[in-house]
Parts: C-alpha cells; sequence; structure tokens
C-alpha cells in the first residue's frame, strides 16, 4: 500500500508542471485522501497485529489448555480403566463371596437345624430322666421309709432276742458249768446243751437232770410265742455202734432232737408249729473229733431260737 501511494505521489510531482490547477487539486485531494486511508489502514493494521498477537497468545493458552486436558483425560482414561478393573473384580469377588456366603448359610442353617433337633431331643431326654429321677426319688424315699420301719422291726427283734437270751439264761443258772451254754448272735439265741447234761452214751432217752433242764427251757419259750424253735442234734465222729434200730450217727442225732422235742411238747402253751427237729450226725462238729474234750463238746443238742421274719420278710419283699 505505501509503495503504492509513493508511485501516486511521484506520478503527481511529474505531472504536476503540464496538468490543470483543477486536476491538480483533485489529485492533492486523492493524495489526502489515500494518506489518510493509508494511515487508517494502518492503524487497522496494527490492531489487526496486536489482534493476531492475543490470537496468538490466546491459541498458546488454548493450546496448553488442549494438551493439559488431553493429559487430563488420558490421566482419567486410565484412572477409568483401573476402576472399572477394579469395579470388574468387585464384582467377582462379591459374587464370589455371595456364592460362599449363600453356600455357608446353607451349610450353617442345616447345622442349627441338625442342632436344634439335638437339642430338643436333649431336652426331651433330660425331662424324661427328670421325671424318671423324680419317680426314683419317691421309690427312695418310700424304700427309705421301709428300710427304716424294718431297720425299727429288727432292732426290736433284736432287743426281744436280748430279753429271751437273758430269760433263758436266768432260767437256766443251775445248770451252769455242766455243758450248757446260752448265746446270742446274728439275731439268733443259741442254747447248746452237751449229751452229758442230757443222754447216756449210745442213747437218745433224756435223764432226770436232762428233762429239767428242758422243761426249764421250756417254760421260758411258752412265754414267746413268736420264736422258731429249731432243735439240732450232733454227734462225734465215733461210728454208732448200738441199737441195731438205728443206721448211724446220723439217725441217733435225729432221734435225740427228736427227744428233745417231745419233751418241749409236754408244755401245751408251746406251739408244736414252731418245732423243728433236725440230725447233723458228726457233719457240723465246733470243736476237734481228736482228743476226748472236743468230742465231747460235739455231742451235743442245739436248740437255735429264731425270731419270727414274717413281718420282716414282708418289708423285704416292699424294697
Amino acid at each position: 500500500m505505501i509503495k503504492k501511494l509513493s508511485l501516486i505521489a511521484l506520478s503527481l510531482l511529474l505531472t504536476t508542471s503540464c496538468v490543470s490547477k483543477k486536476i491538480y487539486t483533485d489529485l492533492e485531494d486523492k493524495y489526502a485522501n489515500l494518506k489518510k486511508e493509508n494511515r487508517k489502514l494502518s492503524d487497522d493494521n496494527a490492531s489487526l497485529q496486536t489482534a493476531l498477537n492475543k490470537a496468538k497468545n490466546e491459541l498458546s493458552t488454548l493450546q496448553d489448555d488442549y494438551d493439559n486436558a488431553i493429559a487430563d483425560r488420558n490421566r482419567w482414561e486410565g484412572e477409568y480403566k483401573a476402576l472399572v478393573n477394579e469395579h470388574k473384580n468387585l464384582e467377582d469377588s462379591y459374587e464370589a463371596l455371595e456364592k460362599n456366603s449363600s453356600a455357608s448359610i446353607a451349610a450353617n442353617s442345616k447345622k442349627n437345624r441338625e442342632l436344634l433337633a439335638q437339642l430338643e431331643a436333649k431336652e426331651q431326654a433330660i425331662l424324661a430322666e427328670n421325671r424318671r429321677l423324680e419317680q426314683l426319688k419317691k421309690e427312695l424315699e418310700s424304700r427309705s421309709q421301709r428300710v427304716a420301719e424294718l431297720e425299727n422291726v429288727i432292732a426290736s427283734k433284736d432287743a426281744a432276742m436280748t430279753k429271751l437270751k437273758n430269760a433263758i439264761s436266768k432260767a437256766l443258772t443251775n445248770f451252769e458249768g455242766k455243758g450248757l451254754t446260752v448265746e446270742q448272735r446274728n439275731g439268733k439265741v443259741y442254747v447248746s446243751m452237751e449229751n452229758k447234761l442230757l443222754f447216756e452214751s449210745g442213747s437218745w432217752a433224756v435223764g432226770t437232770q436232762g428233762k429239767q433242764a428242758v422243761k426249764q427251757l421250756g417254760e421260758v419259750l411258752a412265754d414267746n410265742p413268736d420264736i422258731a424253735i429249731l432243735i439240732e442234734g450232733h454227734t462225734d465222729n465215733v461210728p454208732y455202734k448200738g441199737n441195731a434200730q438205728l443206721s448211724g450217727n446220723w439217725d441217733l442225732s435225729t432221734k435225740r432232737a427228736t427227744a428233745i422235742v417231745n419233751i418241749l411238747r409236754e408244755n401245751a402253751s408251746i406251739n408244736p408249729e414252731n418245732l423243728t427237729a433236725a440230725g447233723r450226725g458228726e457233719f457240723a462238729p465246733i470243736a476237734s473229733n481228736d482228743t476226748a474234750e472236743g468230742k465231747a463238746k460235739n455231742r451235743r443238742i442245739e436248740v437255735i431260737l429264731t425270731p419270727k421274719l414274717d413281718e420282716i420278710s414282708k418289708l423285704l419283699n416292699d424294697i
């Protein structure tokens, strides 16, 4: 543009001398307008240059922002992908946990049901056992009561037997030291009379002194109708060779026991049902048969007095 204006001005100078004033004036006006237009264009050019610089700066800034945005986008895409992968992993883990949890819950639920069933069975068993124990407790209390009654009865029987033993000892005091002894053991009273007090050798006939002892014993027994009376005959081990009517010591011991029973039966107050005669022969010795003294002790009559145990037996059956 400046070059164009210079050419125009030069043309004006060259033609000034040969053109009219009017043309010259028009040319000056055009020149002035052109200069004005040139200034305006210069100003516009400066403005455009400024705008261009500003645009370039803005473009640079925008480029930087764009580059930063791209970088941020790439970073965010990486983070997004990482988050997606993490989310996928979490979902997989959750599904696995949910599956395992469901299986565990089902297994635990089954186990809980089994345990509850077992617990209920145990509770029922405990209830049944408690009922059984309660019944056993009642039975035990009842049995304890019957045992106490039995103990009282036994104690009463023992006391009665002690009283009987003392009464017999007192009644037979005159025969002490003559082969007669009175003992109490195992709830029974044993009256032992050696043959020298009762019989001649080889005989089953009771002598006068022996009869007197048996009768005095019978008087005590008559006052005790609840006593079972067992008369046992015993011999030593010397074979019997006397009366041909007897087969041996066993027969002799039985005959002697029966003889004592017959004397006791003379007392009408003694119930014959309470009397029992038994022969033991030489098979229940109380001493050695190797000495004369031992044989004398073995030849004896034993009167075994036992309290009737009907009441005790009933209590024992009830226990």
